[in-house]
């Protein structure tokens, strides 16, 4: 069973995302990247990921500088995701905010979908 506390800290941070978590879920949600649905703050096991999809099962983790030093810790919770089932993916806070769509292509590359568009400079609709 889940612990509802576990539940209500995922519901909080939802609403109070970090820049590089709200830029990362507006390319993500409502299946806009490769049609595949993520969830943003899901609860897998005892653990909180930033986002996850069950089809295909993958979890990508955007990393601040609260995961500095905590590679054991972080390798402890990618062991546990990845004997549920997941693949695993992460992204630190830099790539995101300054590197977005090299991220994006990254995403797209470990989901098998090729890579995204370059608009022209004139925009899309030139």
């Amino acid at each position: 069973m889940r612990d509802p506390r576990l539940i209500e800290f995922a519901k909080s941070m939802r609403s109070t995302p970090t820049e590089p978590e709200l830029r990362m879920w507006l390319a993500l949600r409502a299946k806009r990247f490769a049609g595949v649905k993520f969830r943003q703050q899901k609860v897998i096991g005892p653990y909180i990921v930033d986002f996850a999809a069950r089809s295909p099962m993958l979890v990508i983790e955007i990393d601040g500088d609260l995961h500095a030093g905590r590679d054991g810790y972080d390798a402890d919770r990618t062991s546990f995701l990845e004997k549920q089932g997941y693949r695993v993916l992460r992204f630190n806070n830099n790539d995101v905010m300054t590197n977005l769509e090299g991220v994006l292509t990254t995403l797209g590359a470990a989901l098998g979908q090729p890579s995204l568009p370059t608009l022209s400079p004139e925009g899309e609709r030139a």
